[in-house]
């Protein structure tokens, strides 16, 4: 084939290659296959034919703009001219606007102070902040790397303290060889908390990474961006602010940053929406950079590695999400298209996709038709990885009319040179895993081939020029920069460029791979092949340029209609059928009426490539407004297996030209499965390298399973085969199960599978394209498939929520089966509706379409609470597990805290993520540009759905009698089921005891069940039904709670009260709860609240309850100008509930023991308590305001603080000096004596206390364990708390260790979508 003769070789005309051999030169040739294109003749003959003058579009994970060979085209030219992140996972909200002080500093949005660049122009004086924690820019490879070293870094500072730390105490135990005292004892205690902190802080560390310091302005004519990367820097004087080189949008400039020499990552600015969004680019993968490399590099010193068209320039557009690894988002998609147009771009080139269950479907679909249609874009992309079974293209590459779809070839150059194997195949062929058509409704799927693999370009923080790569995500560049180097002929020679004569140049030229007519579901049309497609196009320079839309319906039905014929099942294999074909030219949308759309008129003669299969018309006269006609498919001679036909359209005045349409004609006519019990073998089946046996077998009703075995023999060296299982159901995904399978000496291995009874399923069995090359033995391989399957009358089973059982009929209808029931409950699913609705206009213009509409943005905000941590999934049914097949453009989620911590993020296809007890906000973000979708979505039901533990998993039993679950008889274990005869079994319900805890009515109980188990399974096994080989789904409608047995009993406390005293204590409880609703913030209000208090105070002036409430609403003001006043007024506060409670009585009361029959001792006890609960909490805040004070002043706070009872505060310079009362201390031991001091509640106090003795490290091990108790959302003052006493001890590694924490636990505002 054509780039089959590197080297020293000889060949025929099919493309054998005989005693293949490499040089250096083309050695190198192999790592950037060019030749098998036929692009590098073609750029010898044409030089200026490079590539130049094609601007392309890279759709994919980014791309580095210091990558090697992507900084300038082979005619000096910028080589990329924009770099975007159109997922939006880089963007930093810079809304905050701050001023400079005299001294040139600004506070950043991360709190830290940033001193600008005074050489900066800023005529506004304005600097817009926001921060980004650096590790979410970067990828988990880079991240990885960075961690380690980072950690290494840490662990000797952690290190050199812990040595700090055993050599005090050392020093301590030989000063102190008895510790008797307790002052000693509880230094010792210090010395050693120190110890154990830094060793156990080593065992939790996980670094979150750096935070950078982003500082956005406009310097009269365009926006500046300059980042603070001082976190990412061992040396302090390096990553300043100051010290940055501002940089504005690429494109205005083509200037981009590293962050920093560790990570050496390059990064773009982007600003948008005047500067309150700023836009960090990093790619997420290597990919973008890879397939850039592919399409276009150009290295000067290295010309046979330049990509396949060095002159061409391209912008790179990131669809991949780095907050969701790379997957590619609708928002990312949608933008890049938005993009593509605004730079007027020649090529797309996207080497993404996604399995899909509609083809040629969905809103990027019908905005991808517009850009191809109307703004003559040439769309390019990869057509999957999924082979080597058919029917496995992916969205959008293989699957959309308007995309060029692309598969992956090897030639033996590559085979030899870029994959190094010890001999190189004797032709070229397709990858193994390259995807296969044809699509679900009959298209080819995949449009031609192109080489799979090369050696390219890769980021710089690979730390490595490049690498190899192979995927159709490396064949779709290659094939887009072989386009360019068309388009740059085609542009060059004055030809008008349209997607359409493109495309049908590179089909009608391609060289076909393989010699037989199914070949092409593999490879498409063939090899693409540069230099015929330019004698094509030349040729072809009067030819209007039309698009041949192919509509085909079978006759008498109006749907499906489907662009081929695909007979798949059995039925449809017996009969012959009458199909119409619809065909219809369409033109650009700027075509003439006149002098286009008029004249057109084509004579068509039709050609079938088997009549005796396809009958069709022998001509069709062909007009703008198209034309139909009937043909005939009779299948019916046809053997079993694969056959392939086209019926294609020749222009009778131009048969050069090629067929102008192709109608694909795949039938894979099913071997029936007679034998009882139903097997089905493939004995001695040879084997070489690439080889593909496929095998068609029509499922037998009432087969649910498979059980397959596969023994090899006859070989030396190790084999790898890949085993697929395929069949097509309507409006689904394709059902595939697939294996890899090594085999290191001649073995058997065995599978089990789920299919389909009644429909065909494909058995596509390869060795690997380069396994066992060098050997020259065939595999023998026997394959061996047993079909089992138990009937059953419902697929899904729907337990009420009553008592009753669910009734099951089951039989076997080809073989006697072992019935064995099993049934659990796993997950529960609780349905949630929003909260809060917000529709919005984006307004940047990355939002706004080619055709001028906006997008719009809805958020929808969910609360949900979780009582116990658990794992989480948000569902929504509508919309998940639909990327391209959807109507809707796009969907974010984020589940965050109270403290706006972001725990999960996700798109299409959400994730279980581990959430702590708490209370939770999830957003969900939806695009679209049509306000009546959006608003359909307003009260969009959402689930969250929690797997259970293993110790609440519910095992359902089933029963052989309806009473069963009730009475408890009548259990059943197992049967054996007979041919024809039905056995029916009864599921029961669970028990209303064994349900979670707080599932609420209406929610749902989640699991799966399955009715046998493999024929060589143990007793034990098969109990779990998701091991077993097919289960089906379960679930169970939680009913409403019972009712509480003691609710709405009466109290028999109110009968000893009057009616005046009740109605005395209900006014002032009335009065109280007022004086608790008042709000504090204005001065205003703050002087109505004191009028209150005071007159509620003469009223009852020694009522705990009231004080108490007073002591709330002090410690709830905000905006307080003096602390210490403040401070002094909880204190007196604080002291009041004190002096109203007898701590004598009450003490004794508790010591007592109370009946718990009597109600009212009990009534008394808990009136008791919550006394108890008002002094602990007085004695906590005045403890809190004592420390406070001390902190303020220091030396003089006990002057100070004469007056208000404070005149003895313990002199800290004097601690030990037992001169004066120690009223924090006294205070501090009369709250130890009411609760524990060292639980979460009141722990700060303890803290503050061993602070305060100079025993920072027993301060910092109580406020850890404070942390650790607390089951609640983090609180920040306990984190300051600690920051403080790191700082005090003078641990800097770990103040900034916790600092970055800081900004993970209690961020500023959530992150922008």
């Amino acid at each position: 084939m054509p780039g089959s003769s590197f080297g020293e070789s000889s060949g025929d005309d099919n493309g054998r290659i005989s005693n293949f051999k490499l040089n250096e030169s083309t050695f190198l040739a192999s790592l950037m296959p060019k030749k098998e294109i036929a692009a590098d003749r073609f750029v010898e003959s044409h030089p200026h034919f490079d590539g130049r003058g094609v601007l392309i579009a890279i759709f994919d994970s980014g791309v580095d703009p210091a990558a090697a060979g992507l900084q300038v085209t082979s005619d000096g030219k910028p080589k990329i001219l924009d770099v975007l992140d159109c997922t939006g996972s880089g963007d930093v909200d810079t809304s905050k606007v701050v001023k400079a002080d005299a001294d040139g500093c600004i506070c950043g949005a991360s709190g830290a102070s940033l001193v600008v660049n005074s050489s900066w122009k800023n005529p506004s004086g304005e600097w817009r902040v926001g921060y980004k924690l650096v590790y979410e820019l970067f990828t988990d490879t880079l991240t990885s790397r960075l961690k380690k070293e980072r950690k290494k870094k840490w662990d000797e500072k952690n290190q050199e303290e812990i040595a700090k730390a055993v050599k005090h105490l050392d020093e301590f135990d030989q000063k102190h060889t008895k510790v008797e005292d307790a002052n000693l004892k509880r230094a010792r205690e210090d010395l050693q908390s120190r110890i154990d902190i830094l060793r156990k802080q080593a065992e939790s560390y996980d670094d979150k990474g750096p935070i950078i310091d982003a500082v956005v302005w406009h310097d009269g004519e365009v926006w500046r961006v300059a980042l603070d990367t001082q976190s990412l820097e061992d040396d302090p004087d390096c990553g300043k602010l100051a010290n940055s080189v501002p940089l504005t949008n690429y494109r205005i400039e083509r200037k981009f940053g590293v962050f920093s020499k560790l990570d050496a990552c390059s990064f773009v600015v982007n600003v948008y929406d005047e500067g309150n969004i700023l836009s960090i680019v990093t790619d997420c993968s290597p990919h973008g950079t890879h397939v850039a490399g592919i399409a276009t590099a150009f290295h000067p010193k290295e010309p046979l590695l330049n990509g396949v068209a060095p002159g061409a320039q391209l912008i790179s557009c990131k669809i991949g999400d780095a907050r969701l690894g790379s997957m590619e988002t609708g928002t990312g998609l949608t933008r890049a298209l938005i993009a593509a147009v605004e730079h007027k771009c020649d090529l797309i080139n996207m080497s993404y996709g996604e399995a899909t269950l509609l083809p040629d479907y969905g809103r990027f679909v019908d905005l991808v038709n517009e850009v191809v249609n109307k703004h003559r874009l040439i769309f390019v992309s990869s057509a999957g990885n999924s082979g080597p079974a058919l029917n496995t293209v992916g969205a959008p590459g293989g699957t959309t009319s308007s995309i060029i779809g692309v598969g992956a070839y090897v030639s033996p150059a590559m085979a030899a040179g870029a994959h190094c194997v010890v001999e190189a195949p004797s032709e070229g062929l397709e990858y193994t895993w390259s995807s296969r058509g044809p699509t679900a409704d009959g298209d080819l799927g995949v449009c031609i081939s192109a080489p799979g693999g090369a050696v390219a370009p890769v980021p710089t923080w690979t730390l490595q020029r490049r690498m190899l790569m192979n995927g159709t995500s490396m064949a779709s560049p290659s094939a887009c920069g072989g386009i360019a180097l068309l388009l740059s002929a085609m542009k060059a020679e004055g030809f008008p460029v349209s997607p359409y004569s493109v495309r049908k140049a590179l089909e009608n030229t391609a060289v076909p791979v393989g010699g037989l007519p199914e070949d092409k579901l593999t490879t498409g049309h063939g090899l693409m092949q540069i230099d015929k497609a330019h004698e094509y196009i030349q040729k072809s320079r009067d030819v209007p340029c039309v698009w041949y839309q192919i509509k085909i319906n079978q006759s008498g039905k109006s749907i499906p209609t489907s662009r081929g014929i695909y007979l798949r099942e059995r039925s449809a294999c017996q009969q012959c059928t009458e199909w119409t074909v619809q065909v219809e030219p369409k033109f650009h949308e700027d075509a003439s009426k006149l002098e286009e759309l008029v004249p057109f008129e084509e004579c068509i003669e039709l050609h079938s490539s088997e009549k005796a299969v396809v009958r069709a018309p022998e001509y069709l006269l062909l007009t703008h407004n198209g034309r139909s006609f009937n043909i005939i498919v009779d299948p019916t001679s046809l053997s079993d297996g694969l056959h392939y036909f086209e019926l294609s359209g020749v222009d009778c005045k131009a048969p050069w030209r090629g067929p102008l349409f192709r109608i694909p004609v795949t039938i894979t006519k099913p071997m029936a499965v007679v034998s009882r019990p139903p097997v089905v073998s493939f004995s001695r089946m040879p084997f070489q390298p690439g080889h593909i046996e496929r095998r068609y077998i029509e499922v037998p009703l009432g087969a649910s399973w498979v059980e397959a075995t596969i023994q090899t023999s006859g070989f030396d060296t190790t084999r790898r085969f890949f085993v697929d299982a395929v069949q097509i159901c309507p409006l689904q995904r394709p059902q595939k199960w697939e294996s890899v399978v090594t085999f290191s000496s001649p073995a058997a291995k065995s599978f089990a599978f789920p299919v389909v009874g009644g429909q065909t399923m494909e058995l596509a069995i390869a060795q690997f394209w380069s396994s066992g090359i060098g050997s020259h033995e065939s595999t023998i391989v026997e394959f061996e498939v047993v079909f089992h399957g138990i009937n059953i009358n419902k697929e899904e089973v729907v337990l009420d929520g009553s008592e009753a059982p669910s009734r099951i009929d089951a039989e076997a209808l080809l073989a006697s089966e072992k019935l064995a029931p099993a049934a659990l409950l796993n997950k529960i699913r609780i349905p949630y509706r929003p909260i809060d609705s917000k529709l919005c206009t984006l307004a940047t213009n990355r939002d706004k379409l080619p055709s001028g509409k906006q997008i719009l943005a809805m958020t929808l905000t969910y609360k949900f609470k979780l009582e116990d941590a658990a794992e989480v999934k948000p569902q929504i049914p509508l919309l998940n597990n639909r990327v391209y097949d959807t109507k809707f453009e796009s969907q974010f989620y984020m589940i965050s805290d109270t403290n706006k911590r972001i725990y999960a993020m996700g798109d299409v296809y959400p994730n279980f993520s581990k959430l702590p007890k708490g209370e939770y906000n999830l957003q969900l973000y939806l695009r679209h540009d049509n306000v009546q979708y959006l608003e359909k979505l307003k009260q969009l039901v959402l689930f969250i759905e929690r797997n259970l533990e293993e110790k609440d998993v519910i095992r359902l039993s089933f029963f052989s009698q309806p009473d069963g679950p009730v009475m408890g008889n009548g259990t059943f274990k197992t049967s054996v089921l007979v041919p024809g005869k039905k056995e029916s079994i009864y599921l029961g319900p669970p028990s209303k005891d064994k349900l979670p805890k707080n599932s609420t009515q209406g929610s749902l109980l989640l699991g799966a069940i399955s009715y046998g188990k493999l024929s060589l399974s143990h007793q034990e096994e098969g109990k779990n039904p998701l091991k077993n080989p097919v289960s089906y789904p379960l679930s169970y409608i939680v009913p409403p709670n019972k009712l509480d047995d003691d609710k709405g009993k009466g109290s028999s406390s109110t009968g000893t009260r009057t009616v005046s005293e009740r109605l005395e204590e209900e006014v002032r409880d009335a009065k109280i709860k007022v004086l608790s609703s008042l709000k504090q913030d204005s001065d205003e209000e703050c002087s109505e609240w004191k009028k209150l208090l005071v007159s509620l105070k003469s009223e009852y002036p020694k009522y705990t309850p009231l004080l108490a409430k007073i002591l709330e609403g002090l410690l709830s003001q905000s905006n307080i100008e003096d602390k210490i006043h403040h401070d002094e007024e909880v204190i007196d506060s604080a002291n009041e509930v004190v002096d109203s409670i007898d701590t004598e009585e009450l003490a004794k009361f508790l010591s007592l023991k109370s009946d718990p029959e009597d109600e009212e001792a009990e009534k008394n006890k808990k009136k008791m308590e919550i006394t108890r609960d008002q002094l602990a909490e007085a004695l906590y805040q005045k403890g809190l305001a004592l420390a406070d004070i001390e902190s303020l002043e220091g030396k003089e706070a006990s002057s100070l603080a004469s007056s208000k009872d404070l005149e003895n505060t313990r002199d800290q310079s004097q601690p030990e000096s037992g001169v004066q009362p120690d009223l924090f201390e006294e205070n501090f031991k009369e709250l130890k004596k009411w609760v524990d001091v060292k639980s979460s509640k009141y722990g700060t106090l303890l803290v503050l206390r061993e602070r305060r003795s100079g025993r920072l490290g027993t301060a910092l091990k109580a406020l850890n364990d404070i942390i650790q108790d607390d089951g609640e959302p983090p609180k920040k003052k306990l984190y300051e708390l600690k920051l403080s006493l790191l700082d005090e001890i003078g641990w800097s590694h770990l103040a900034t260790y916790e600092r970055q924490w800081m900004h993970v636990r209690f961020p500023t505002s959530l992150p922008l979508f």
